[in-house]
């Protein structure tokens, strides 16, 4: 025999040679097996124990390299079969060397795997059970249950075996485990372990509940006084089966520590902690034992342990986290857990401590024992680590956590009492939200979103830390991955039906960030309506001064945000394919702004109507809510629209008397109709045209069509607009209903803009448009200031009889208040800028537009002529300034047109002449000869005084840098010096007596002032066709104006400083005739001393070369005589009352 065979040669010639086989080539020296001399030699005494384990090596090679060889000669006689079998078994009992007893048990597995036979199973199992019966201790069975536990362990069909035919032994197994060995007792956990671990799960679901109750019971006890690290190991092993059997747990969580008694206090972990039993004499009597030992577990220094414990728990709260929560948490679980996470970074542990921590959450004793805010600091920082691992389920299951904890926590405890906590968070979120991974940023959006809530504010609140979330959630939008259309219409529906797709979760990450840019607009809305959160008084005083801790730059920070990256990332993610969630979240953020900034509302309202977002929100609202579907997002499309027309109506020009009232007429139109108007805009013509049905509906489009039209964004084609409002118009009154007055004035501006790409209203339109605009009270609070209403009026007869004259004096009234309504105190740099543009723009816009009109319809000339007959002077005169500009330029007319023209032509001329002889109040002319006589005394001083500050402007002087004429007449310039003696000659035409002198004189000391400093201009400013006009309405004014001592003194000014291009000898001549016809003894002592200069003039320039003129002239002088020096100081003494003002003659003498 070699010595790899397996033979006894003192034995082998008795054995029948079947039993024999030589296993492998026999030229090769194969191996000679004999199964005879195999049992032979287990069951022989003599031979030792090496040489049996030798054999048995020798047997598990032959199991290993020659399948199904040693199963042939078994298979000869079933009975030399189960002998075999039942040999290794006794050796199991009986072996002492722990190499041979090693080797049955592999054999033994080898074999019965070999043979897969269920009677051999059985037959095992009947042997084992048949040795536990028999024996009174189980002393000696270390071997047999390590055996059995490696069988079921390689065989599971063993497992089902057990529990449906041996129950008995089961028992037995559970009795086992009360013998104090922890070797013994950890093989016959190790048995139950592989035992309900089996695959499948069957065995342990058909374990009898009698059983498995006691296996549960004795093994709380084995594990409560574990000692060695093996045992503890299969116990828990073992309980991490159990756990996830429902009725497991319910034993377990029922057993009581007063129920299981420890035995002496010891070690129960290898790193010397104390032992359960000492720990139980700090609990309650009736304290639940397993959570006990699951907090010992986590405790331990093996993180395999504190892991497997973790899990336990989560495990058990599954089933039931209301039923089984309390018990952890009265154990302090989530403070021992809160510490694994502050101080492990093993992937694992930290995942399950994050699943248990969750699960316990649900339990509102987590936070009323106020676990939350105490282990707050160590969540933070164990997600500070796990965000920078690689396996991104650590992260994402910490910021559930996270999340769930800032949802639930009451308010009435803070978590975050200081800022520094908050601050931590916020600096983690900004981690998680610019994560590389979007699921991860999505789950740290979430959290944000639950931070965002009022009550987990500090104090003072950090605006600070919470616009970096804004713009680190902002600044993630560059890396999403937004659908194409090309990928939309490639994808279809594959893209919806794979949740890794990154378009996909691009879209998750988008909704997520919407739902907390909601919840910071919503935070921000409450801090405002909170003075002590607005005003941040508890910051600390040198942070004041920084605008980035304030909640105006947070509501700053939104809007930015919201303007420049939000609305163009979320129009283009639902440009194709519109989601509902998103655009529902959309829409809301849109409508808080409106709150946060009332100051740029008004802007940021016109861009949104500009930019089509009427438009926009109206097609959402059709294509997702029709049907009564998705109820949330037509709630907010339509506080959207509301708050958009809203403040698109506060911001128009509606007039002050009906401002609220439209106003509110309007917000509770769209408030109570909006939601049931969810059609396309292709549906709206078909809706307005409707006969039947309610009418406000329809009124709410009408307002929204003439809101989004008023920012140049045309939700329907003109014509039909125009046909559908007269439609409107007509069906309303023949339902004998009234249009609201907001509604009415929506319509009449839809009709006026639309009209040019409209065909001409017939009469019965007409007819309807006039009774509906006369229904209302006051035209004027219907009125809006745009060309097309006056186009609109001017272009029917039908309207224009009626409303025209109205229409074209709110007009000009509109532009006159604009023109002079001051608004605030303007700085001389905005005066002369504004007086520069005055001066380039020789016609303002307003008065091109009427002319425009009247070119179109010149009918409108004879209206305005009505107007200058009829109206108040002020508005007359805009109407003379109108038709001064209109007559200028010189157009042809009609002429019947003409023909009409002139008498109405006539009559507003004499009522301007009416109007200027009766418009003299002596109040005013006090304050106006006040003001010239300032003027004259600072132009006899080459305007140059110490006590009077001038300043002068564009409008004087013009552009910089200036001429040499400007330069020289600085600061009143050429410009100014014409404009003022234009001015001075106006008031000598009012022949006021205080204003006659005052004016002659003042002109008199303009002239002078020009003289000196630049005689061109001098020169130039009384010979303008204006002085000739003027001298030729005082001539013509009759014989006591001509010859008051003003009126020669202006002659006489006129002759030194121009010479005879304005004056005329029939001019000098009618002077003198009126003289002659008075008679020199009838002038009065100034008039006499003023003809005298006169005369002087004429004579010395030889003005009349004929000698008669010249002697009439002569003899005159001969009579007038010499001077009176006492008619001066005669004057000085008179005095004139103006009014209840008196005045001194002396400052006016000429």
């Amino acid at each position: 025999m070699t010595s790899r065979d397996i033979v006894c040669n003192k034995i082998h010639f008795r054995h029948d040679p079947k039993w024999s086989r030589r296993l492998g080539p026999v030229e090769g020296g194969g191996l000679l097996l004999c199964v005879a001399c195999l049992i032979e030699m287990i069951d022989d005494e003599d031979i030792a124990s090496v040489r049996k384990s030798s054999a048995l090596s020798s047997v598990s090679g032959v199991l290993k390299c020659s399948p199904g060889a040693l199963r042939e000669l078994l298979q000869q006689d079933h009975r030399v079969c189960l002998h075999f079998t039942a040999k290794l078994l006794g050796m199991l009992q009986t072996a002492e060397d722990p190499v041979t007893l090693e080797k049955v048990d592999q054999v033994l597995v080898q074999l019965l795997l070999e043979l897969q036979s269920e009677l051999s199973f059985r037959f095992v199992l009947d042997e084992i059970h048949k040795q536990l019966s028999e024996q009174l201790s189980v002393k000696h069975f270390l071997p047999t249950f390590s055996f059995l536990g490696n069988l079921i362990k390689a065989a599971p069909t063993v497992s089902q075996s057990l529990v449906t035919h041996y129950v008995p032994l089961l028992d037995r197994l559970c009795s086992a485990l009360l013998f104090p060995d922890e070797a013994l007792k950890g093989a016959v956990v190790y048995v139950w372990l592989q035992l309900l671990g089996a695959p499948g799960g069957s065995a342990a679901q058909s374990l009898p509940s009698a059983v498995r109750d006691r296996v549960c019971n004795v093994l709380l006890k084995t594990l409560a006084n574990a000692s060695s690290p093996q045992l503890l190991r299969n116990c828990v092993g073992l309980l991490s089966q159990l756990v996830h059997l429902a009725d497991a747990v319910s034993v377990l969580m029922n057993s009581l520590s007063c129920q299981v008694m420890c035995d002496e206090n010891e070690d129960i972990l290898a790193n010397n902690s104390q032992s359960l039993s000492q720990n139980q004499d700090q609990q309650p009597p009736d304290h639940c034992l397993l959570p006990l030992i699951l907090k010992k577990l986590l405790l331990s220094g093996d993180e395999n342990l504190q892991v497997t414990s973790a899990k336990c728990i989560a495990s058990v709260l599954v089933h039931s986290p209301s039923q089984y929560s309390a018990p952890f948490i009265n154990a302090d679980i989530p403070e021992f857990l809160f510490d694994r996470l502050a101080c492990s970074s093993n992937e694992v542990l930290l995942w399950s401590a994050y699943s248990c921590l969750l699960l316990l959450t649900e339990e509102p004793l987590f936070f009323s024992q106020c676990h939350s805010v105490y282990g707050m600091e160590s969540l933070v920082r164990s997600l500070k680590e796990s965000l920078q691992l690689t396996n991104l389920e650590v992260p994402k299951q910490g910021l559930l956590l996270l999340r769930e904890i800032l949802e639930r926590q009451p308010a009435t405890v803070r978590l975050f009492p200081s800022a520094p906590g908050f601050v931590a968070v916020s600096e983690v979120l900004v981690v998680g939200v610019s994560s590389t991974c979007l699921l991860v940023a999505t789950q740290a959006a979430s959290v944000t979103s639950a931070l965002f809530r009022l009550d987990h504010q500090s104090r003072p609140v950090q605006y600070e830390a919470m616009i970096k979330l804004i713009e680190a959630i902002t600044n993630r939008f560059v890396s999403l991955t937004l659908p194409s259309p090309a990928h939309l219409r490639s994808s279809g529906r594959m893209k919806r039906s794979d949740p890794s797709s990154q378009a996909l979760r691009s879209e998750g990450f988008l909704l997520q960030a919407l739902v907390c840019f909601q919840s910071a607009c919503r935070l921000a809305e409450e801090c405002a309506s909170d003075p002590v959160l607005k005003e941040n008084m508890f910051t600390a005083p040198y942070k004041h001064s920084g605008a980035q801790d304030s909640l105006e730059s947070l509501c700053q920070c939104l809007l930015r945000c919201c303007d420049a990256v939000w609305i163009p990332t979320v129009i283009r993610m639902c440009e194709r394919a519109p989601s509902a969630p998103i655009l529902q979240n959309f829409y809301s953020i849109l409508s808080s702004q409106f709150t946060l900034l009332p100051s740029l509302m008004a802007a940021f309202a016109n861009k949104l109507a500009s930019s089509g977002f009427y438009k926009l929100a109206v097609e959402h609202k059709g294509l997702l809510c029709a049907g009564n579907r998705n109820p949330n997002l037509n709630a907010s499309c339509c506080g959207f629209l509301q708050k958009l027309s809203m403040c698109l109506l506060s911001q128009s020009d509606l007039p002050s008397g009906s401002h609220q009232h439209d106003l509110k007429e309007v917000e509770n139109l769209l408030l109570h109709n909006l939601p049931s108007l969810c059609y396309r805009l292709s549906e709206w013509p078909s809706v307005l045209c409707e006969y039947q049905g309610p009418q406000a509906p329809k009124y709410c489009l009408v307002i929204m069509l003439r809101l989004a039209l008023q920012q140049g964004d045309r939700l329907l084609p003109d014509q039909i607009v125009f046909s559908n409002v007269v439609w409107l118009l007509r069906s309303v009154q023949e339902q004998g209903c009234v249009l609201p007055h907001s509604v009415l004035r929506s319509a009449l501006y839809l009709l006026a803009v639309t009209q040019d790409k409209s065909p001409s209203l017939d009469g019965a339109s007409l007819n309807c448009i006039s009774k509906a605009l006369s229904s209302c009270q006051s035209f004027s609070s219907l009125y809006f200031h745009h060309p097309a209403l006056i186009h609109f009026m001017c272009r029917y007869p039908e309207l224009a009889e009626k409303f025209a004259a109205l229409v074209l004096e709110l007009w000009l009234t509109k532009e006159q208040d604009t023109n002079t309504g001051p608004t605030r105190a303007d700085t001389q740099e905005e005066k002369e800028s504004r007086a520069d543009e005055r001066s380039d723009q020789k016609t303002d816009t307003e008065t091109m537009e009427l002319l425009s009109v009247m070119e179109k319809y010149p009918a409108v000339i004879l209206t305005l002529l009505d107007m200058v007959c009829t109206r108040e002077a002020p508005l007359a005169e805009r109407v003379l300034g109108v038709l001064e500009v209109l007559l200028g330029g010189q157009r042809d007319y009609n002429i019947n047109l003409c023909t009409n023209l002139r008498p109405a032509l006539l009559q507003a001329l004499q009522r301007v002449s009416v109007v200027n002889t009766d418009h003299g109040f002596e109040e005013e002319y006090s304050a106006q000869v006040s003001y010239l006589r300032l003027l004259q005394a600072l132009l006899d001083t080459d305007l140059a005084s110490e006590v009077v500050c001038l300043t002068s402007g564009p409008g004087l002087v013009g552009l910089r840098p200036l001429g040499i004429e400007d330069g020289a007449l600085y600061p009143l310039g050429s410009r100014g010096a014409q404009c003022l003696s234009i001015a001075l000659s106006g008031l000598l035409l009012q022949k006021h007596e205080l204003l006659l002198r005052a004016s002659v004189n003042c002109l008199s000391s303009l002239l002078g002032f020009l003289q000196r400093k630049s005689p061109a201009t001098a020169k130039h400013v009384v010979c303008q066709p204006w002085s000739r006009f003027l001298l030729h309405s005082l001539l013509s004014s009759g014989k006591s104006c001509l010859l008051h001592p003003a009126i020669l003194r202006f002659i006489i000014l006129l002759l030194q400083d121009s010479g005879t291009p304005v004056l005329r000898e029939p001019d000098l001549l009618q002077v003198m005739e009126a003289v002659e016809r008075r008679g020199v003894k009838e002038l009065s002592k100034e008039a006499e001393q003023a003809l005298r200069l006169l005369l002087t003039q004429i004579q010395s320039r030889d003005l009349l070369p004929r000698e008669e003129h010249k002697q009439k002239v002569k003899n005159m002088i001969e009579e007038l005589g010499e001077p009176d020096q006492s008619c001066r100081r005669s004057q000085s003494h008179n005095v004139l009352h103006v009014g209840d003002v008196p005045l001194c003659l002396s400052d006016f003498v000429l």
